[in-house]
C-alpha cells in the first residue's frame, strides 16, 4: 500500500509555514529528484526534533503536474474554480508547488523551510511564504472555532485520501485547495456575539451549531453543509490555521480531500447557489467580512509516488 504524507491527516500543530514556489522553465528533472530528497530530509528533522510532532506535505499545482510528471496525472486534478459573482470574487492564483510544514515549535518550522529554500533554490522562485499559529483553543481569529466539523479517528482518512479503486496509480495522495483570507476585524469586531453568530451558524464560547429551523440561511455554517445526491454529506478535511501581524490577519484555509469536487461545490455554494444547496441566491454572509485574495489547486501524492518518480524518464506528453 502506498504511504500518505504524513501532514495530511496529521494533528494539528501550534505552527505553520506555507511555502508556494513557482519553478523555473526547463528544471522539471533536477525539481523531480530535490522532492524525493525532502522526503528523507524531512524525516530527518522529524526524528531529530520528535518532540516538535513535526508533520509536511509536498503539493504539486494543477497548472505545472503535466510539466513535472508528464506521463500520468490524477484523474479529477483540475485548475482552481475561480468565481465572480456580483462584487465577490474567489480568485486563482496559480503555483507550482506547496510546501506545508507545522510543528509545536517555530524555530524547527523555519530551519525546515531553509533546508527546503537551499534544496530548491536553482530551480524555483518563492513567491509567497504564509506563517500561521494556532490561536487559543483552536480557533480562527474571528474568535470561532475553526474545523469544527472535521472528520475524527479513521475517518480522516476515508475524507481525505484518494483509495485504490478510485484511482490506483494515485492511492493515498490528496486534492488540496488552498486560500488566504485577509479578515476586516474592525468591521467584525463592531458586531456584537450575537450578530456574528448569526454570520457563523454557531454559538461564540461554546461551539454549538444553531437549529436548522432558526439558523439563518446566509450562515456560513449554511453555506457549507450540504448533502449529496444520495443524502450523505459531503466532508472536506481542514488543516487551516490563522495567520498575521498587528496590521494584518487573516485564514490560510486548507481543504484537503479524495475529490476536488466537495470543495468546489462548497465554494460555489459561499458565492452563489448550487444544485447541492437549493437556498435562495444568498452569498454566504461572511464574506462581508473575509476575502479571498488567493485560490491555488494541488495534489499531494503519495511517499511512494514522489520516490518512484524522482529520475528522469522521458519527456512524453500526456495526450
Amino acid at each position: 500500500m502506498a504511504q500518505e504524507q504524513f501532514g495530511i491527516c496529521a494533528e494539528a500543530n501550534l505552527h505553520g509555514l506555507f511555502l508556494m514556489f513557482n519553478a523555473h522553465d526547463g528544471r522539471e528533472a533536477y525539481i523531480r529528484e530535490s522532492l524525493a530528497k525532502l522526503t528523507s530530509i524531512f524525516d530527518e528533522i522529524s526524528e531529530q526534533f520528535s518532540e516538535s510532532m513535526v508533520s509536511t506535505v509536498i503539493a504539486i499545482g494543477a497548472n505545472y503536474w503535466n510539466e513535472l510528471y508528464p506521463a500520468v496525472r490524477p484523474k479529477l486534478l483540475r485548475s482552481f474554480p475561480a468565481i465572480e459573482h456580483g462584487d465577490i470574487t474567489m480568485p486563482a492564483v496559480p503555483y507550482d508547488l506547496m510546501i506545508q510544514i507545522r510543528s509545536d515549535r517555530a524555530d524547527v518550522n523555519h530551519l525546515a523551510g531553509l533546508r527546503v529554500c537551499a534544496l530548491l533554490s536553482n530551480a524555483v522562485e518563492l513567491v509567497e511564504q504564509i506563517r500561521g499559529f494556532r490561536y487559543l483553543d483552536g480557533r480562527d481569529l474571528t474568535g470561532f472555532v475553526n474545523g469544527t466539523g472535521n472528520p475524527k479517528g479513521r475517518r480522516k482518512r476515508e475524507v481525505a485520501l484518494v483509495s485504490k479503486e478510485q484511482d490506483p496509480e494515485f492511492e493515498n495522495g490528496s486534492y488540496l485547495h488552498v486560500q488566504r483570507y485577509r479578515h476586516q476585524l474592525t468591521k467584525w469586531e463592531s458586531l456584537d456575539v450575537s450578530a456574528q453568530e448569526e454570520v457563523i451558524g454557531r454559538s461564540k464560547i461554546d461551539n454549538q451549531e444553531m437549529n436548522t429551523a432558526t439558523k439563518p440561511i446566509y450562515s456560513h455554517t449554511s453555506r457549507v453543509n450540504m448533502l449529496d445526491e444520495h443524502g450523505q454529506k459531503m466532508e472536506i478535511l481542514r488543516q487551516s490555521m490563522p495567520y498575521g501581524h498587528m496590521k494584518v490577519q487573516g485564514l490560510f484555509f486548507i481543504s484537503c480531500c479524495h475529490t476536488p469536487e466537495h470543495f468546489e461545490l462548497m465554494l460555489n455554494s459561499m458565492v452563489c447557489t448550487s444544485a447541492h444547496n437549493k437556498n435562495a441566491d444568498q452569498v454566504d454572509n461572511l464574506l462581508e467580512y473575509t476575502q479571498a485574495e488567493t485560490g491555488a489547486a494541488f495534489f499531494a501524492p503519495s511517499v511512494n509516488f514522489i520516490e518512484s518518480y524522482s529520475a528522469t524518464y522521458g519527456n512524453e506528453s500526456l495526450e
